[in-house]
């Protein structure tokens, strides 16, 4: 496995697995956002695109600094706002690297703590995070009026 920053020649790939991991979003807006990261008017801080031995693209991750992240002492925080790894290579350690390259980028810049975040009915990546040593902080319901 190979985890690299990504760049420009990545931008298709990042946005299909940004689309993947958030199929409700519209592409042309993961594609602007995606675009806004290189323009450096996005508040990701680092993307990591992670390689299997082939050299096919199998997983990303998105780190972005927050002023706050619950549970945490520090600020800013690094915070993971997105981790994805495509299907098939699930459950051969691409998300662990994925994440281990996150936490060193954080450690090289002075940072103590990471937070992330999961839907409250995702158990797949709550359980990924706790394997990684994260601890959970509490739960919420988030709720939304239109006016």
């Amino acid at each position: 496995m190979r985890i690299r920053l990504i760049g420009p020649g990545d931008m298709a790939t990042w946005c299909a697995m940004r689309h993947a991991l958030w199929p409700d979003a519209a592409e042309r807006d993961l594609i602007r956002e995606g675009q806004a990261y290189f323009d450096s008017a996005s508040s990701l801080q680092a993307v990591f695109l992670g390689e299997v031995a082939s050299g096919e693209p199998s997983g990303m991750l998105e780190l972005s600094l927050r002023s706050v992240a619950e549970g945490c002492r520090t600020t800013p925080v690094p915070y993971v706002e997105g981790w994805y790894v495509v299907p098939e290579a699930r459950r051969g350690g691409m998300g662990r690297c994925l994440m281990a390259a996150a936490e060193q980028w954080a450690r090289e810049r002075g940072y103590t703590e990471i937070a992330s975040d999961a839907v409250i009915d995702n158990h797949v990546s709550e359980r990924a995070h706790l394997a990684l040593g994260f601890a959970e902080v509490e739960r919420a319901i988030h709720f939304r009026k239109e006016l």
